[in-house]
């Protein structure tokens, strides 16, 4: 009889397989964000975030969306923290998406994936957390056979360039947006009135 073993024997990491893993990680991450926009939100708690967000919006520009979709990526690439902390991202970003579409009434059929992958600084988003957290997965694969993290150095130096790079391209454009959107007179703050 032969002894479990939870992960399968380590066959070569090709791009095509390396792409797979990601392609998986954005299926949780979608799945993860997608049930978080299905919770409803009560209209008090909405409408805080709405004018939270408003009054963050103001004041941040594609620098400060890069830091802070950073801070939140980086944490992904520790073995072990992928599943919580990536879904629990995703869960939370859903979540505001529901509350966003509580009070917006053009939100209100608006399929919740279409904004991870319709715009571009979503999909960006979406892509750099799949590399990170499929890139834990591997890592935490490793360590579990007992193998040195020392052969991972490399691909995660790349990867984290690929994931700086996505963020703060996706981070630009996001902000670019938001003030395109808020010149056009698509202010959150007159739905709160």
């Amino acid at each position: 009889m032969t002894e479990w073993q939870p992960f399968e024997e380590s066959k070569p990491m090709t791009r095509k397989r390396r792409f797979g893993f990601v392609l998986i990680f954005m299926a949780l991450f979608s799945v993860s964000y997608q049930v978080g926009s299905m919770m409803e939100v009560s209209e008090a708690d909405a409408n805080a975030l709405m004018k939270q967000f408003e009054a963050i919006a103001k004041d941040i520009d594609g620098i400060g969306i890069f830091t802070h979709n950073l801070m939140l990526n980086i944490l992904m690439f520790i073995p072990g923290v992928v599943f919580v902390w990536g879904m629990v991202t995703s869960f939370q970003t859903g979540l505001a998406f529901s509350a966003f579409s509580s009070i917006e009434p053009m939100l209100k059929d608006f399929p919740a994936l279409a904004i991870l992958y319709l715009s571009p600084f979503g999909l960006m988003e979406l892509f750099a957390y799949s590399i990170a957290m499929s890139r834990s997965y591997l890592m935490i694969k490793k360590l579990w056979k007992r193998q040195s993290l020392k052969t991972e150095l490399r691909p995660v130096a790349i990867e984290i360039g690929i994931v700086v790079t996505l963020l703060l391209v996706g981070g630009l454009l996001e902000a670019y947006m938001i003030e395109w959107a808020m010149e056009s007179g698509f202010s959150f703050v007159e739905m709160l009135k």
